[in-house]
């Protein structure tokens, strides 16, 4: 479940996008632990081709974890490193203003070790929404379940660099549709995944 009253659209994310130096650029925003299966990776590869269309877009990774290091290396063999900033691990209290600092959402994960290593619900993509933003999902595991594809945000094909940076790009190149998922995203979670529904809903069951 999400607590809709602590993310939610004004959550503060102007103010992070200030003193990050991100006001005018288009944000790409993950929250996510740094490991190999988030597919902060796919992100990194994705923004080649999300830069040719658009230039100033810049990569927020927000979250720290093992995987920081190849990470920043990825970035700077990709030729990205202007384009992408990690935050590093931030306090709990300011999860919500730094989702709302995106524009959209997104983290492509993807199952490894032949299946021992999957996704569960992706709780990420529905606090996403909680605040407003569309997102874009990988096809691991339970994260689908997260997302209403083709109304909240899209799912992809997990590790596509191609599949990601062409639905980013539409999201950036769209400030209606952009508008329209992240108000069916903040509608979803407020009738669907709110602690309270899904409290009555177990008292029901038991």
């Amino acid at each position: 479940g999400v607590d809709e009253k602590t993310f939610h659209p004004g959550s503060g994310g102007d103010l992070v996008r200030a003193r990050l130096g991100l006001t005018d650029r288009p944000v790409v925003v993950c929250v996510s632990r740094l490991v190999p299966r988030k597919g902060q990776d796919t992100l990194i590869l994705a923004m080649p081709r999300i830069l040719a269309a658009v230039p100033d877009a810049v990569l927020l990774v927000v979250g720290g974890g093992p995987y920081e290091k190849e990470l920043r290396k990825l970035a700077a063999e990709t030729g990205v490193t202007d384009s992408v900033r990690f935050t590093g691990a931030v306090p709990w209290s300011e999860l919500p203003a730094h989702y709302g600092a995106g524009d959209v959402f997104a983290m492509p994960c993807r199952t490894r070790r032949g299946g021992l290593d999957v996704e569960g619900l992706g709780i990420v993509y529905l606090e996403a929404s909680a605040t407003g933003l569309p997102v874009v999902a990988g096809d691991s595991g339970g994260a689908p379940d997260a997302v209403l594809d083709g109304e909240t945000g899209w799912v992809v094909r997990g590790g596509s660099a191609e599949e990601s940076a062409d639905r980013i790009v539409a999201l950036l190149g769209d400030a209606e549709l952009r508008r329209r998922m992240g108000e069916r995203g903040r509608e979803w979670v407020e009738e669907r995944w709110r602690w309270d529904l899904l409290a009555e809903k177990l008292r029901g069951l038991l």
